[in-house]
């Protein structure tokens, strides 16, 4: 069964590696349930898990950046090679899943948590310098780009309460092969293979625009 090991918010804590002076990737879980919503216009509540920071709205939260998850397989193969325990919500994400293909995930699949909030992949998430500081590891982002397991930000569909132990099943899978990985690899090292990912009618608009500008 695929489940949610657990659920992670954060404050804002001090960064001099992003345009503006907090960030909130610094992620714990909690305990009871959580409530998850759509996200309001940039500007007004910019991240759909309750109690949850988003500092650089330019570039997280939003519509199609509500929630963030993270397999905890993925983190457990990073502990292994980083050679340091990794905790959940490690990597600023709000989801913590066991069970569950998330760099395999396609966009536009939906998963069903708990009977009652259901999500839709949107997008990979790119690595950037706040992570890289974050983290502390030399070279982050060339590693993590090289592993192109990177977690996938989600869509609320439908809102409500979330807790951890919650099973998470997929209830929709779309019929195209455009997956986190894929998107993440087209969008990072693999330019030529923007174009594959116009087959996924999710996509976020930006990804979609910066894919057709590939065909020309």
């Amino acid at each position: 069964m695929a489940y949610l090991l657990s659920i992670n918010v954060g404050g804002p804590v001090p960064t001099d590696h992003s345009g503006v002076p907090t960030t909130g990737i610094d992620k714990r879980p909690v305990t009871g349930p959580v409530e998850i919503s759509v996200p309001g216009p940039r500007g007004t509540t910019p991240t759909g898990v309750a109690g949850d920071q988003v500092s650089d709205v330019r570039h997280h939260g939003g519509p199609d950046k509500a929630v963030y998850a993270y397999a905890r397989e993925d983190l457990d193969r990073w502990q292994a090679e980083l050679g340091r325990e990794l905790t959940a919500g490690i990597f600023g994400e709000n989801l913590t899943t066991a069970g569950l293909e998330v760099t395999g995930a396609r966009i536009g699949e939906r998963w069903l948590i708990g009977g009652e909030v259901l999500l839709e992949i949107a997008s990979p998430r790119i690595p950037c310098r706040t992570f890289a500081a974050w983290i502390d590891e030399r070279a982050w982002i060339r590693l993590f780009t090289a592993r192109a397991a990177p977690g996938a930000y989600l869509r609320v569909l439908t809102p409500g309460r979330i807790r951890a132990g919650d099973e998470v099943r997929v209830v929709h899978s779309p019929p195209h092969d455009v997956t986190i990985g894929l998107a993440f690899r087209a969008l990072t090292s693999e330019p030529a293979l923007l174009p594959r990912l116009l087959a996924a009618d999710a996509l976020p608009h930006g990804t979609r625009e910066k894919a057709l500008s590939r065909l020309h």
